[in-house]
Formats: C-alpha cells, sequence, structure tokens
C-alpha cells in the first residue's frame, strides 16, 4: 500500500541528519524486532531537563517497525523502551492489506502492541479484494496475535453486512471477528441480535454462540447456538430452537432452515403449533415450508387438535398439513392412525381432517367409539360441532355395536348410518340399505329376557338416557323375539360382528401403543371407492 498522500517526504539534508542521529553503533548492531526505527520528520527535538528519554517530533513523521509503518503528524519517541505515541492524522500500516487510522497512537515495540483512539477506522484488503473496515473510538492492536479489539462500542463492515458490538475483535489474518454485548448484525433482507457471535468475513457466516433472534419481513428465529449463512440465507439451529412465521410456531433439537426458500428441515423433538387453526405437530423428524405452510413429520408423530375445547390427539406413522388457502388448515394421517378424545376413540389406516368444516374422515378399516358403542365401516366421517361431536356417518358396511354384558350385545347393520350425539350420547340413529338389527330389551329391573332381531330396509332409533326410547322400521319390517334361554350361540351375532375393544386407545399416551388384531377379527378384503378421494 502507497503511504497516504498527506505525509511529505523529508529534505534529502533533513533525511541526511537524521540518520547520523539514529545510526550509533549500538543501534546498527541491534537487530531485534522490538526495535523502531525513525524513518523521518521534519523536525527533531528533546528536552532534557523535562525528559530526557523523549525526543519530540514534529511535522510528516515517520516511523518504521519491522513490515509496520506507522504516520503522524506528531510524535513523542521513547528509543530506550522503543515506544512512541502520535498525534494527528495517525496512520499504521501493514503491508499492502491492514492500515488502521486514528487520532491518537501508542505502540509498544517489545509486545507489538498498539493502542489507537478517536475516530479509529481499521482497514483490511483481503485476497479477493474485499474490504473489511472497523469503526470505533478505542481499538487496540497485537501485531503478534494479528488481533484488534475494541470495548467501549464499534462496528464492522463488509459488502454484506454491518456488526455492531460493545465489545468486539478481529483477526484480519484469520478473517474471523468476535463479537460481546449487544451485538447487532445487519443485513439488508434481516437483522440478528445476540449477546455473542463470531463471524468469518471471508464466508459471511455468523456462528451464533449466546442467546439471538433473527427478525426478517418473514418471520423470526430464536435461537442459542448454531450458525447463519447471511449470502445463502441458509442455517443450522441448535439447542431447541424456534422459527415463527405469522401464527406458526417451529421448534426442534436442530433445524436445518432456508430463509429464502422458508424450508426447514427438524432433527429431535419437533414441536409445530398452528395458533390459528389450533393444530399442533409432534416427531422426532418433520420438514417445514413457511411459504406454503406444508409440513411432513414422521418418528413417534403426534398431531393434537384443540380448536373444539377438549384437545383431540391423534399417532400415526406420517402426518402432512396441507394449506388449500390461509385460514384453512387440511391435516392427513397415514397408516397405524390412532386418535383419543374424551369423546370419541378411534384407528383406521389414514385419516383426513381440514379445519374448514371440522370433519374427520376416517378410510381403511376405520373402527369409532363413544362411551359403549362401537361403530365400524368402509369409511367414517365425524363431523364436529362447537365443543363436541354433532354426528357421526357410516358410508358402507355400517355395524354398530353396544355392549351390555359379555355376551350380549345390541347390533345395527346395513349400507349407511348416520348417528347424532346429544352432548357426549348419542340420541338418534338413522340405517338404510339392508337393515339387520339384534336388540336386547332390559325390564325395569335391569334383567333381559330376550333377543329382538329385525330385518327392514330403513330404521329409525331415538334413544334416551342409553336406552332404546322409540323405533321405527319401514317400509316393510319382519322380526322374531327368542327368549334367552332358547337363543343359540350363532344367533346371538350378526354376519360380520367384531368386537374391537381390546383396540380401543385408552387415554392420549396410549395412542402410541398399538395392537395388531386377532387373526378371527379381521375382516375379508373390500374394495374402497373413498380411499383415492382422500389421497387425492
Amino acid at each position: 500500500m502507497s503511504r497516504s498522500s498527506a505525509f511529505r517526504r523529508p529534505s534529502l539534508a533533513a533525511a541526511a541528519v537524521l540518520l547520523c542521529l539514529n545510526a550509533s553503533p549500538a543501534q546498527q548492531e541491534d537487530s531485534t524486532v522490538t526495535k523502531i526505527y525513525l524513518e523521518y520528520a521534519d523536525e527533531q527535538t528533546y528536552d532534557q531537563a523535562l525528559n530526557p528519554n523523549r525526543q519530540v517530533l514534529t511535522g510528516n513523521v515517520c516511523f518504521r517497525h519491522d513490515s509496520a509503518f506507522m504516520y503522524c503528524d506528531s510524535a513523542y519517541y521513547y528509543e530506550q523502551s522503543s515506544s512512541l505515541e502520535a498525534f494527528g492524522r495517525v496512520c499504521l500500516e501493514q503491508g499492502d492489506t491492514l492500515d488502521i487510522h486514528g487520532d491518537y497512537l501508542f505502540y509498544d515495540g517489545p509486545t507489538q502492541t498498539a493502542r489507537i483512539r478517536r475516530n479509529v477506522v481499521m482497514r483490511n484488503i483481503r485476497s479477493d479484494s474485499a474490504v473489511v473496515t472497523l469503526f470505533t473510538d478505542s481499538l487496540n492492536y497485537d501485531r503478534t496475535a494479528d488481533i484488534g479489539y475494541y470495548f467501549e462500542g464499534g462496528v464492522i463492515v463488509d459488502a454484506e453486512n454491518k456488526l455492531y458490538s460493545i465489545y468486539g475483535q478481529y483477526s484480519p489474518g484469520a478473517e474471523l471477528a468476535v463479537f460481546n454485548d449487544s451485538v447487532r448484525l445487519e443485513n439488508p433482507e434481516f437483522t440478528l441480535f445476540s449477546d455473542t457471535l463470531h463471524y468469518r468475513t471471508d464466508t459471511k457466516v455468523a456462528i451464533i454462540l449466546g442467546p439471538s433472534v433473527i427478525v426478517s419481513d418473514s418471520g423470526t428465529v430464536h435461537t442459542s447456538r448454531g450458525w447463519y449463512n447471511t449470502t445463502e440465507n441458509t442455517s443450522l439451529l441448535l439447542d431447541r430452537s424456534t422459527v415463527v412465521s405469522g401464527n406458526r410456531f417451529l421448534t426442534g433439537d436442530s433445524i436445518a432452515y432456508n430463509r429464502e426458500t422458508g424450508f426447514g428441515e427438524v432433527f429431535g423433538n419437533l414441536f409445530l403449533q398452528d395458533t390459528l387453526n389450533h393444530i399442533i405437530l409432534e416427531g422426532q423428524y418433520g420438514q417445514y415450508n413457511e411459504k406454503t405452510a406444508y409440513a411432513h413429520v414422521v418418528d413417534s408423530a403426534r398431531c393434537m387438535e384443540y380448536s373444539q375445547g377438549d384437545t383431540l390427539y391423534i399417532h400415526a406413522d406420517i402426518f402432512e398439513m396441507i394449506t388449500p388457502d390461509s385460514t384453512v388448515r387440511e391435516l392427513r394421517a397415514w397408516h397405524g392412525v390412532r386418535f383419543y378424545r374424551t369423546d370419541i376413540q378411534g384407528i383406521c389406516d389414514s385419516m383426513l381432517f381440514n379445519t374448514k368444516d371440522s370433519v374427520l374422515h376416517m378410510y381403511t378399516d376405520p373402527v369409532l367409539w363413544n362411551e359403549m358403542y362401537q361403530l365400524s365401516g368402509d369409511t367414517i366421517r365425524v363431523f364436529m360441532k362447537d365443543s363436541t361431536v354433532d354426528y357421526v356417518h357410516v358410508i358402507q358396511y355400517a355395524f354398530a355395536i353396544q355392549e351390555l354384558d359379555s355376551s350380549a350385545y345390541n347390533q345395527l347393520k346395513g349400507n349407511d348410518l348416520k348417528a347424532w350425539m346429544d352432548g357426549r350420547a348419542v340420541h338418534l340413529i338413522d340405517l338404510e340399505g339392508s337393515v339387520e338389527t339384534i336388540y336386547y330389551p332390559v325390564h325395569d329391573d335391569g334383567s333381559l329376557w330376550e333377543m329382538n332381531e329385525t330385518k327392514s330396509s330403513y330404521l329409525r332409533m331415538w334413544l334416551q338416557n342409553r336406552q332404546l326410547k322409540k323405533l321405527k322400521l319401514w317400509p316393510h319390517a319382519e322380526g322374531t323375539a327368542t327368549p334367552l334361554p332358547d337363543l343359540l350361540p350363532e344367533q346371538k351375532k350378526l354376519k360380520g360382528f367384531y368386537w374391537y375393544d381390546y383396540l380401543r386407545p385408552k387415554n392420549k399416551d396410549d395412542i402410541y401403543h398399538p395392537t395388531k388384531r386377532k387373526t378371527e377379527d379381521t375382516p375379508p378384503k373390500r374394495s374402497n371407492r373413498f380411499q383415492s378421494g382422500a389421497e387425492g
């Protein structure tokens, strides 16, 4: 780097005088790097009475120490201790890559340290010609360690970012900056706040080592450890970091996040909450796109839907959350689905839930329980209303069972069934298409005397306090009543009867413990015309 034009070269006569003054035999023999050499000055004086060890230099002063040059308007030179004080338009140059400017400099030769004060500017020209600039009012620079540090506030600027902090240090050779206390990284696309941050000036990667917040138009990131590539907008966030986007919160043990695409990949203890649609997804691995609000969660995956007041807990091998528009969420669950809510429990192979209409769609061998009732069929749809279930629709192969005791079950069988709820209890049932029933009247003393069996095309059943209040069969009905002592075992169950109580989730934690169906409880394979619609 060429010397600053603000400093004038001395005349040849003045330079010759200075060389004679500084060329004693002892000095000529001193070859240690601690020696500071006075290159030139316009005027040099001594004050033996005031300070015999101090030389006073004024006008276009230049010193050299090893490969470093120091320029100033005036200086005190302490030759014995190999140190100096420089005043006015101070500049320290080291090779062609580093220069430091300020109003005051104290330089110690033996330790090769510089203390620059007031209006300090440190510039480092990197190998790719990019410039890193440090601004502060108090800078100490250790030439041996190649580290400059400030402690009363400063800012480091490069082509991509501005980094502010109370304490900071910068190593030009290692191209590493360290920041502590009230750290702020400003980028045209975001702002990062932290208390401890390292920054690579070559790769533009910020290394987060303390509680930090990254704020942008797309959302906010909370983390305490990780790294952020400010040029590629990619990051790896550790130690239970959180990404906030609108009403959605994504937390995980570690998150690989691309702010440009909005894509996040989560490893370990994923927690994704949609506060607008009242959905929480959990799992050990997941993917999330904040721009499309698409989520994919696997491994001990669980969904909690709490829009109805009573939380619905769902477990499945795979969860997907899809967002048709900004106010609607569609939740899809695949394989091994088990769910629990205090009023309903169920199992199926796949399930769909839409927050717009609050309908739960169950596919492939679904079974639904409500108190003493078990419902099964080809497809089951559960319609929610307010905080309870409004009604349940069983489509094709509908089979409803109510357990009275271990040997007596009320049974309804048909093609299509709808059961309406009053609170948590069923109060009305409609059944159509090849209707068959088995019903045990309960007498006043609670005893069972007979079994009624009917067949019809349509049925409507009214219930009160979980007991039959009224029954209507049409247009034609046929039936028989058989006393219990005369019943044969095969008469007690309709064809296709399966009692799955051992599969029923018992609580919100039991959804993780699936039980396989017994061989004798496996229904014949049926073509499922509704499954393709669920997957579409």
